[in-house]
Protein backbone atom coordinates (compact mmCIF):
# COMPACT_ATOMS: atom_id res chain seq x y z
CA UNK A 1 0.00 0.00 0.00
CA UNK A 2 0.86 3.71 -0.95
CA UNK A 3 -0.48 6.00 1.73
CA UNK A 4 -0.19 9.31 1.45
CA UNK A 5 1.89 11.63 3.24
CA UNK A 6 1.02 14.67 3.95
CA UNK A 7 0.88 15.27 7.62
CA UNK A 8 3.51 13.47 9.26
CA UNK A 9 6.20 16.57 10.33
CA UNK A 10 9.83 16.11 10.93
CA UNK A 11 10.30 17.46 14.51
CA UNK A 12 13.01 17.88 16.24
CA UNK A 13 12.10 19.55 19.41
CA UNK A 14 8.57 20.11 21.53
CA UNK A 15 8.04 23.68 19.96
CA UNK A 16 7.53 22.12 17.03
CA UNK A 17 5.69 19.56 18.03
CA UNK A 18 3.23 22.03 20.00
CA UNK A 19 3.03 23.86 16.81
CA UNK A 20 2.27 21.64 14.78
CA UNK A 21 -0.41 19.72 17.26
CA UNK A 22 -2.34 22.99 16.60
CA UNK A 23 -2.37 23.01 12.97
CA UNK A 24 -5.65 21.63 12.14
CA UNK A 25 -6.53 25.07 14.47
CA UNK A 26 -4.10 27.39 13.37
CA UNK A 27 -6.09 29.53 11.04
CA UNK A 28 -8.80 30.25 12.98
CA UNK A 29 -6.95 32.31 16.21
CA UNK A 30 -8.88 32.97 19.15
CA UNK A 31 -11.19 30.02 19.05
CA UNK A 32 -8.02 27.79 18.66
CA UNK A 33 -6.31 29.49 21.94
CA UNK A 34 -9.05 29.35 23.78
CA UNK A 35 -10.32 26.05 22.93
CA UNK A 36 -7.02 24.52 23.76
CA UNK A 37 -7.07 26.26 27.24
CA UNK A 38 -10.24 24.60 27.74
CA UNK A 39 -9.10 20.89 26.57
CA UNK A 40 -6.29 21.13 28.56
CA UNK A 41 -8.65 22.26 32.09
CA UNK A 42 -6.66 25.74 32.42
CA UNK A 43 -9.88 27.41 31.71
CA UNK A 44 -11.82 24.64 34.09
CA UNK A 45 -15.50 23.19 33.56
CA UNK A 46 -17.52 26.05 35.25
CA UNK A 47 -15.13 29.34 34.87
CA UNK A 48 -16.56 32.42 33.56
CA UNK A 49 -15.81 33.71 30.31
CA UNK A 50 -15.33 37.42 29.97
CA UNK A 51 -15.57 38.91 26.20
CA UNK A 52 -14.03 42.22 27.34
CA UNK A 53 -10.98 40.97 29.32
CA UNK A 54 -9.97 38.27 26.38
CA UNK A 55 -10.22 40.92 23.75
CA UNK A 56 -7.82 43.13 25.87
CA UNK A 57 -5.71 39.87 26.91
CA UNK A 58 -5.09 38.66 22.98
CA UNK A 59 -5.07 42.27 21.56
CA UNK A 60 -8.32 42.04 19.02
CA UNK A 61 -11.94 43.47 19.19
CA UNK A 62 -14.49 41.66 20.60
CA UNK A 63 -15.93 40.23 17.62
CA UNK A 64 -13.98 37.35 17.33
CA UNK A 65 -14.27 36.60 20.65
CA UNK A 66 -18.02 36.48 20.18
CA UNK A 67 -17.02 34.45 17.26
CA UNK A 68 -15.03 31.79 19.16
CA UNK A 69 -17.48 31.70 21.92
CA UNK A 70 -20.21 30.36 19.27
CA UNK A 71 -17.54 28.02 17.36
CA UNK A 72 -16.88 26.18 21.30
CA UNK A 73 -21.06 26.66 21.50
CA UNK A 74 -21.61 24.44 19.01
CA UNK A 75 -19.11 22.17 19.77
CA UNK A 76 -20.85 22.09 23.45
CA UNK A 77 -17.42 23.33 25.17
CA UNK A 78 -18.85 26.55 26.44
CA UNK A 79 -22.60 27.67 27.87
CA UNK A 80 -24.11 30.88 26.33
CA UNK A 81 -26.69 32.72 28.69
CA UNK A 82 -27.51 36.11 26.36
CA UNK A 83 -27.40 39.58 28.20
CA UNK A 84 -25.76 37.56 31.25
CA UNK A 85 -22.53 35.19 30.82
CA UNK A 86 -20.54 32.81 29.06
CA UNK A 87 -19.25 29.69 30.77
CA UNK A 88 -17.31 26.68 30.15
CA UNK A 89 -19.20 23.82 30.22
CA UNK A 90 -19.06 20.60 32.58
CA UNK A 91 -17.77 17.45 31.12
CA UNK A 92 -20.53 16.16 29.27
CA UNK A 93 -19.94 12.37 29.63
CA UNK A 94 -22.96 11.24 27.22
CA UNK A 95 -21.05 13.37 24.54
CA UNK A 96 -17.38 11.72 25.69
CA UNK A 97 -19.07 8.19 25.66
CA UNK A 98 -20.73 8.82 21.96
CA UNK A 99 -17.40 10.18 20.42
CA UNK A 100 -15.97 7.57 21.80
CA UNK A 101 -18.10 4.94 20.09
CA UNK A 102 -16.99 6.86 16.76
CA UNK A 103 -13.35 6.86 17.26
CA UNK A 104 -13.16 3.82 18.72
CA UNK A 105 -14.88 1.58 15.38
CA UNK A 106 -12.95 3.97 13.14
CA UNK A 107 -9.70 3.52 14.87
CA UNK A 108 -9.69 -0.39 14.78
CA UNK A 109 -10.95 -0.18 10.82
CA UNK A 110 -7.76 1.81 10.83
CA UNK A 111 -5.01 -0.46 12.70
CA UNK A 112 -6.59 -3.52 11.00
CA UNK A 113 -6.28 -2.11 7.47
CA UNK A 114 -2.59 -1.52 8.49
CA UNK A 115 -2.00 -4.40 10.04
CA UNK A 116 -3.39 -6.52 6.76
CA UNK A 117 -1.45 -4.65 4.27
CA UNK A 118 1.71 -4.32 6.42
CA UNK A 119 2.56 -0.92 6.96
CA UNK A 120 5.93 0.69 5.50
CA UNK A 121 9.08 0.90 7.20
CA UNK A 122 8.94 4.19 6.95
CA UNK A 123 5.85 4.78 8.29
CA UNK A 124 6.69 1.97 11.55
CA UNK A 125 10.30 3.91 11.93
CA UNK A 126 8.07 7.19 12.00
CA UNK A 127 5.62 5.47 15.08
CA UNK A 128 7.83 3.99 16.92
CA UNK A 129 9.89 6.72 16.88
CA UNK A 130 7.05 8.82 18.24
CA UNK A 131 7.02 5.58 20.68
CA UNK A 132 10.41 6.75 21.91
CA UNK A 133 10.05 9.94 22.50
CA UNK A 134 6.77 9.78 24.70
CA UNK A 135 8.67 7.50 26.59
CA UNK A 136 11.58 9.61 26.84
CA UNK A 137 8.47 12.83 28.01
CA UNK A 138 7.37 10.11 30.57
CA UNK A 139 10.38 9.64 32.37
CA UNK A 140 10.98 13.34 32.21
CA UNK A 141 7.80 13.94 33.95
CA UNK A 142 6.40 16.02 30.79
CA UNK A 143 2.90 15.51 30.62
CA UNK A 144 2.15 18.30 28.27
CA UNK A 145 5.30 16.65 26.14
CA UNK A 146 3.57 13.48 26.40
CA UNK A 147 0.09 14.65 25.07
CA UNK A 148 1.06 16.07 21.89
CA UNK A 149 3.00 12.72 21.36
CA UNK A 150 0.30 10.79 22.10
CA UNK A 151 -1.99 13.01 19.50
CA UNK A 152 0.68 12.64 16.88
CA UNK A 153 0.82 8.78 17.62
CA UNK A 154 -2.96 8.31 16.39
CA UNK A 155 -2.49 10.65 13.74
CA UNK A 156 0.05 8.49 12.39
CA UNK A 157 -1.84 5.68 12.07
CA UNK A 158 -4.39 7.26 10.36
CA UNK A 159 -2.17 9.22 7.58
CA UNK A 160 -0.77 5.57 7.06
CA UNK A 161 -3.79 4.35 5.73
CA UNK A 162 -4.63 8.10 3.91
CA UNK A 163 -6.87 9.25 5.67
CA UNK A 164 -5.52 12.06 8.36
CA UNK A 165 -8.80 14.32 7.85
CA UNK A 166 -10.58 11.32 9.59
CA UNK A 167 -8.30 12.08 13.06
CA UNK A 168 -9.07 16.16 12.58
CA UNK A 169 -12.77 15.08 12.37
CA UNK A 170 -12.90 13.08 15.48
CA UNK A 171 -10.08 15.51 17.44
CA UNK A 172 -12.28 18.12 16.63
CA UNK A 173 -15.86 16.60 18.66
CA UNK A 174 -13.37 14.92 21.28
CA UNK A 175 -13.16 18.39 23.81
CA UNK A 176 -15.25 16.11 26.10
CA UNK A 177 -13.76 12.85 26.14
CA UNK A 178 -10.17 14.44 26.16
CA UNK A 179 -10.54 16.39 29.22
CA UNK A 180 -11.32 13.73 31.04
CA UNK A 181 -7.92 12.14 29.07
CA UNK A 182 -6.45 14.67 30.89
CA UNK A 183 -8.00 13.98 34.88
CA UNK A 184 -7.27 10.64 34.05
CA UNK A 185 -3.74 10.77 32.86
CA UNK A 186 -2.23 11.57 36.31
CA UNK A 187 -3.90 8.46 37.55
CA UNK A 188 -1.14 6.06 38.50
CA UNK A 189 0.18 3.98 36.04
CA UNK A 190 -2.19 5.22 33.26
CA UNK A 191 1.07 6.94 31.32
CA UNK A 192 2.55 3.82 31.39
CA UNK A 193 0.01 1.83 30.47
CA UNK A 194 -0.84 4.26 27.31
CA UNK A 195 3.17 3.38 26.17
CA UNK A 196 1.92 -0.22 26.91
CA UNK A 197 -1.18 0.08 24.62
CA UNK A 198 1.02 2.03 22.13
CA UNK A 199 4.03 -0.98 21.68
CA UNK A 200 1.43 -3.64 21.67
CA UNK A 201 -0.54 -2.00 18.63
CA UNK A 202 2.47 -1.63 16.68
CA UNK A 203 4.00 -5.11 17.34
CA UNK A 204 0.49 -6.32 16.03
CA UNK A 205 0.64 -4.29 13.11
CA UNK A 206 4.30 -5.16 12.08
CA UNK A 207 2.95 -9.18 12.89
CA UNK A 208 0.04 -8.34 10.52
CA UNK A 209 -2.31 -9.72 13.56
CA UNK A 210 -5.74 -8.23 12.60
CA UNK A 211 -7.15 -9.37 15.87
CA UNK A 212 -4.66 -8.90 18.19
CA UNK A 213 -4.83 -5.48 16.94
CA UNK A 214 -8.16 -5.23 17.24
CA UNK A 215 -8.01 -5.81 20.70
CA UNK A 216 -5.15 -3.95 21.90
CA UNK A 217 -7.09 -0.50 20.29
CA UNK A 218 -10.03 -1.75 21.76
CA UNK A 219 -8.18 -2.00 25.52
CA UNK A 220 -6.12 1.51 24.95
CA UNK A 221 -9.38 3.27 24.07
CA UNK A 222 -11.76 2.05 26.78
CA UNK A 223 -9.55 3.22 29.85
CA UNK A 224 -10.51 6.47 31.20
CA UNK A 225 -14.14 5.74 30.29
CA UNK A 226 -13.33 2.71 32.93
CA UNK A 227 -12.55 5.29 35.13
CA UNK A 228 -15.61 8.04 35.02
CA UNK A 229 -16.66 6.97 38.65
CA UNK A 230 -13.37 7.38 40.08
CA UNK A 231 -12.72 9.98 37.84
CA UNK A 232 -16.33 12.20 38.75
CA UNK A 233 -15.64 11.45 42.57
CA UNK A 234 -12.21 13.37 42.36
CA UNK A 235 -13.65 16.32 40.59
CA UNK A 236 -17.46 16.64 41.50
CA UNK A 237 -17.24 20.60 40.17
CA UNK A 238 -16.85 19.37 36.43
CA UNK A 239 -19.61 17.57 36.03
Amino acid sequence: MSPRRSVLPDFTDIATLADLDRRPLASQGIYAALRRRIIDLELKPGALLSRTQLAEEYAVSQTPVRDAFLRLEREKLVEIFPQSRTVVAKIDIAHARETQFLRLAIEIEVAKTIARHQIPADLTAYARRLLHLQGQAFADGDIERFSILDRHFHLALYDAVGHPDLWYMIAERSGHIDRLRALNLVDPGKAQGILDYHGRILDRIDAGDTAGVEEAVRGHLSGTLSAVARIMERHPDYF
